[in-house]
């Protein structure tokens, strides 16, 4: 005797609208089978944006000191690491709220403040996570057309087109300052200027995940604004800068009274131990971050004049990365890198299909890079 199987259900349409057409996040590549695939060889990995010099000694240590407390929950507030953030950036602790990274926090804003009926605007080639937080809340997303590829920001962000997105329905504005996948940025003067400019009710959401990396004295952290602006929230994180991707470590920042929102649907333990351990002691080694961005801006500068020997186009950045465009369709070349163990970022889903994103590695890394690269251009 056989027992039929009840029919499975359609999930995709039991889920709330705004999942139903919803793609999830692409990380990129299945870096775990690749490392597997390449044991035996010399994997390049620059697809990530991950920061090639690793975390700070300190930070380190501190993780090794919690391995005995690891059946216990880490701090529910994450009081210490407030404490330190708040005394390191001049912010009071009422002002922070902490993130299983920043991915986690950006698609929270969208959670708590838009939703059916409401508008999120966002940057052309402004970072995915933003699209997918709109979406994922029901809110309509307007895209402004970003900067030409021929101008100094090529394909950065377009403020005064920002600005024209904004409507009476509009809750939330997404800002990457520098942004990825362009590497681009625009000076706090500009912010200031936008930021006057927009309605007292629509919050403005600066993305700084790639603000230890800034060389340009006319950018400096949007943190400063905060007193001024009641509307602005900063979004922070320990994985690029700080080299903690691996934890998953973030936080924003803003007035008080949102964070007091925020709170109301934040996960119970969302930082765990060794993330809270280490993000405390990376921030009090300046010496090391100090060393992180000099290198690493050494590295990018040396790094774009290379691939523009080889003609390719580059524009100037911010980041631990480059937006290379290849002038034709990338993905046959992205392949065969991929094929020699080089793995970078293919830029279709951006609707940049003549583009990779490459991380600025280490020496070895880079050199190896420009080697794989000559073999398969030729």
């Amino acid at each position: 005797m056989t027992t039929s199987l009840p029919p499975v259900p359609d999930f995709n349409a039991l889920a709330q609208a705004g999942i139903r057409k919803l793609r999830a996040y692409d990380p990129g590549h299945d870096l775990v089978a690749l490392r597997r695939e390449h044991a035996n060889g010399f994997l390049v990995e620059l697809g990530s944006n991950e920061n090639s010099h690793g975390p700070s000694p300190r930070a380190r240590a501190a993780v090794l000191d919690t391995i005995n407390q690891l059946h216990r929950y880490p701090d529910p507030l994450g009081g210490d690491l407030k404490l330190a953030l708040a005394s390191y950036h001049g912010l009071d602790t009422v002002q922070i709220l902490l993130g299983n990274g920043s991915h986690e926090l950006l698609m929270m804003l969208a959670q708590v403040f838009a939703g059916p009926g409401s508008e999120v605007v966002a940057s052309q080639y402004g970072f995915a996570v933003y699209a997918l937080a709109a979406q994922s809340a029901g809110a309509e997303l307007r895209l402004a057309p970003a900067l030409a590829k021929d101008t100094t920001m090529s394909r950065g962000h377009d403020l005064e087109a920002m600005i024209a997105q904004i409507t009476p329905m509009t809750r939330l504005v997404y800002l990457a300052n520098p942004n990825n996948p362009t590497g681009t940025w625009f000076g706090s003067a500009d912010l200031e200027s936008f930021l006057v400019r927009v309605p007292h009710e629509v919050l403005v959401v600066v993305d700084e995940a790639y603000l230890e990396f800034v060389t340009d004295p006319a950018l400096v952290s949007a943190l400063l604004l905060l007193e001024r602006f009641p509307n602005l929230i900063v979004a922070r994180t320990f994985s690029k800068g700080y080299a903690l991707a691996g934890l998953r470590v973030g936080f924003i920042a803003a007035h008080p009274e949102l964070i007091a929102v925020m709170e109301r649907v934040r996960e119970s333990f969302n930082v765990n131990l060794p993330g809270l351990a280490a993000a405390q002691a990376a921030l009090y080694d300046q010496d090391h971050l100090d060393w992180v961005r000099d290198h690493n801006a050494d590295a990018r500068v040396e790094l774009a004049r290379l691939l523009r020997e080889r003609g390719l186009f580059v524009p100037d950045s911010q980041t631990n990365f480059l937006l290379v465009d290849f002038g034709r369709e990338a993905a046959p070349i992205e392949k065969a890198l991929v094929a020699r163990g080089v793995v970078l970022r293919p830029m279709v889903g951006y609707g940049l299909p003549t583009c990779l994103r490459i991380t600025v590695g280490n020496r070895d890394e880079n050199r190896r890079l420009l080697q794989v690269l000559d073999e398969v251009l030729a």
